[in-house]
């Protein structure tokens, strides 16, 4: 039967390239000629002459410097950011690497097809067991599968190499490098269903009645033919068993074969993005009446229709996409991001009021698809490479096998401001990708996202759903030009914002005013991108840039993007609070700046207030500023002049009700350390990573906005401090437990030990009262 093992901890890892002379002699390139053709070098099973001695930073006879690690795993984010190394990519270097893995299988493990399967390796990387070369990956974003049944040893020691080339960068962002997502060794019978091979396709025939055209991809690797039974089974959300399935047919020696069946489904309760009800499809193989293999996926039933004029219907009911385009790192830990950090991302924008999400611009994390399924959100599944060869259309297949069971997934993206989107070559490279997508999954839609000269896009011709990115002035003229085809922004907003400044733009940290505005004609603001796409009913609505601040396309001496509504350090910006009073009913309202300007008494500051409601009023220490109007997805602003005190903000409902309030007060002298956990659902399983922000406060208990102490973060019991981040212009390392505060706040985070009980974090900082924080870990 199935065996899933997790293959993430105890690797060895080398940050150099290092290089293996053959010398002057012939026998060493004869015998690196053969198929085990390593027999230099860290690919070599015999590179270590003594591993189990080899413990956290010791040093190979030959010189390398080796560590002890587990995955997932990035080791370019250990850089310090210099500003002679490229804007985009991070300020950081980029250099290859080496990981070894030593493991043990038993006589057991014989006639057993066994495989490793790399979720995600940045960028270019080479596999490599007992001295043979067994696979090249050319892409940091795909996950892929190295079938090592052929070459593994069952009664020695065995010896994984996976060599790291981050010299072939693919995108302008931080891209970080290593063996950043998970690992799996999976061993199943020789016949087993393969990966990804299962397909359940539900189709709507008519009022209740709905079926599920189900495909299932058998292997064989066995060396003689073999007569199989196919059983599939469908479960509803409580796991009822609903419906049963079986095939027959006989599969011939190492040959894979898809059986095809449908099952049919009366009165399904369907998947919406408010209430996202997943069945589940499994599939059991058995082979002279006996179970050898068996998986199952997650899906949903539900019909989705883009109408060119009315907009977007999910199972008949109207829904704009508020979207979120998202790189796949976390400003605290660089690529390597737990699982528990991608339900909390999930979480935060849907607390945001979003309901879609882009892969922008990759495929990305089983573990975030998961929780955006589990969740609801309407995905823009899109790949990295816009190309026709045999590389770009095996990337696009690796991506939609994988994910073409989530309900989730309502676009299949094949590309994002290409170049050739406006070029006879495009539209030609279009083709084949549609032409292979239809053949994969005809239920979703293939677009593309276009940035350069929209109004000229040859891929319109070809795709089945218009993405603009940016380029406001050409969204009417698309449409009037393609009347058939419906029209949403791919990617919109990209306003940089700087948590917690409101003053003009600080050249010398390259900070940016916390507030809302127009960059360009074509770089809108959030506002009139948001009333722009609801008053448009014919807009399906948008995704807009970016989620959480990433690392890369930066200014010096900034490190990240500054377009996200949550900071690199994961602190909720001004532009979080305003994509909620866009896309949420319940009555809020959030007010901006802080009130703590001390030196500027008699000086105007200008004040906002993003509410959903249709009035609100300002007071400043009991006094009215002002009752303003609301227009729906705007805002109210003041001038104010500043005095110290209480700045409150009153908002009302159509009855003139108060509903929300928010304010800020002037602080006094800054009195104690506070500590909040902001992930709480951490698991003390050695891999999650708990998210905490520090803040300071006055003697009344009144948060300090502008509060920069140097802070000193200790942790004992069931996790250890993993790094902390606050100022997005500090160049210092991610990885101390040191840290000196901007606008009040530093975000921490602190990875589990495999230990239940107390996790106590201690922040402690001159002239302050230490905070502590203590919380009960289980497994």
């Amino acid at each position: 039967m199935r065996e899933i093992i997790d293959f993430d901890k105890n690797w060895f890892f080398c940050r150099k390239d290092i290089k293996s002379e053959y010398g002057a002699y012939k026998g060493i390139a004869y015998i690196s000629a053969k198929t085990e053709r390593y027999h230099l070098g860290p690919a070599s099973k015999d590179y270590f002459c003594e591993p189990d001695s080899y413990n956290l930073n010791a040093t190979h006879s030959s010189g390398e410097k080796w560590e002890r690690v587990d995955l997932p795993h990035d080791y370019i984010i250990q850089g310090i950011p210099e500003e002679k190394y490229n804007n985009a990519l991070g300020f950081v270097p980029y250099d290859n690497a080496w990981y070894v893995k030593r493991f043990n299988l038993s006589e057991e493990d014989k006639n057993k097809r066994i495989t490793l399967l790399f979720e995600g390796v940045a960028t270019h990387a080479t596999v490599y067991l007992n001295g043979c070369l067994l696979k090249h990956n050319f892409c940091g974003y795909n996950s892929f599968e190295v079938d090592i049944t052929d070459v593994v040893k069952y009664t020695e020691r065995n010896h994984l190499a996976v060599y790291v080339d981050t010299q072939h960068h693919e995108g302008w962002w931080y891209e970080g490098g290593g063996i950043y997502r998970h690992v799996k060794m999976i061993k199943t019978d020789l016949v087993s269903v393969d990966l990804w091979g299962i397909y359940a396709k539900p189709v709507h025939v008519c009022d209740k009645t709905w079926k599920v055209e189900t495909q299932t991809t058998i292997r064989n690797d066995n060396v003689k033919t073999k007569s199989v039974k196919v059983v599939g089974e469908i479960f509803d959300e409580n796991n009822n068993l609903i419906a049963t399935k079986e095939v027959s047919g006989k599969i011939v020696d190492k040959d894979i074969r898809t059986f095809k069946y449908t099952f049919d489904i009366n009165d399904p309760t369907l998947y919406y993005p408010d209430s996202p009800t997943r069945y589940t499809m499994k599939a059991s193989v058995y082979v002279n009446n006996a179970l050898v293999d068996s998986d199952e996926v997650k899906f949903g039933f539900r019909t989705f229709y883009l109408d060119p004029d009315k907009g977007m219907f999910i199972n008949g009911k109207h829904y704009k996409i508020q979207g979120l385009c998202g790189h796949a790192d976390c400003g605290l830990m660089g690529k390597a991001v737990p699982d528990n950090i991608h339900r909390y991302k999930v979480r935060l924008m849907k607390e945001m009021g979003a309901n879609g999400y882009r892969t922008s611009h990759y495929p990305q994390a089983e573990a975030l698809m998961e929780e955006l399924d589990k969740n609801g959100f309407i995905v823009m599944d899109e790949t990295r490479w816009f190309e026709s060869t045999d590389e770009g259309k095996a990337q696009l297949e690796m991506l939609m096998k994988r994910d073409r069971n989530r309900a989730c997934v309502f676009f299949w993206s094949v590309g994002n401001e290409e170049p050739h989107h406006v070029t006879e070559e495009g539209r030609r490279i279009a083709q084949t990708l549609m032409s292979l997508a239809h053949k994969l999954d005809d239920s979703r839609v293939i677009m593309t996202a276009v940035c350069h000269n929209p109004d000229k896009a040859t891929v319109y011709d070809e795709l089945e759903a218009i993405g603009i990115n940016y380029n406001w002035t050409m969204y009417e003229y698309v449409h009037k030009k393609y009347p058939k085809k419906a029209v949403f922004s791919s990617e919109c907003c990209a306003t940089g914002t700087t948590r917690g400044w409101y003053f003009p733009d600080e050249p010398t940290k390259a900070y940016l005013p916390a507030y809302d505005r127009d960059s360009s004609i074509d770089f809108k603001g959030r506002e009139f991108t948001w009333k722009y796409l609801a008053s448009n009913e014919w807009l399906l609505g948008g995704y807009q840039w970016i989620a959480f601040e990433h690392r890369g396309e930066a200014v010096w001496p900034r490190v990240c993007s500054q377009s996200g509504a949550i900071d690199l350090f994961m602190q909720k910006k001004d532009a979080f609070y305003q994509n909620k009073s866009h896309w949420t009913t319940e009555p809020m309202v959030h007010l901006l700046p802080h009130w703590n300007f001390r030196g500027f008494e008699g000086k105007e500051f200008r004040v906002v207030a993003y509410t959903n409601t249709p009035a609100c009023e300002l007071f400043l220490n009991g006094v009215s500023l002002g009752k303003k109007e609301v227009e729906k997805w705007g805002h109210a602003e003041w001038q104010v002049t500043y005095e110290p005190g209480k700045i409150e903000v009153v908002a009302y409902d159509e009855n003139g009700n108060v509903v929300a309030s928010d304010n800020k007060i002037t602080s006094s002298t800054p009195y104690a350390l506070r500590l909040s956990l902001d992930t709480d659902d951490v698991k003390a399983n050695g891999k999650d990573i708990a998210i905490l922000s520090c803040y300071v406060v006055d003697k009344d208990g009144n948060e300090v906005y502008d509060a920069t102490p140097t802070v000193s973060f200790t942790a004992n019991g069931a996790g250890k401090i993993y790094s902390t981040g606050s100022d997005i212009s500090e160049h210092s390392s991610l990885f101390l437990s040191t840290r000196k505060m901007r606008a009040g706040r530093i975000g921490v985070a602190v990875k589990m030990t495999e230990k239940e009980g107390k996790l106590t974090v201690i922040a402690q900082a001159d002239g302050l009262l230490p905070a502590i924080l203590e919380q009960e870990i289980s497994k």
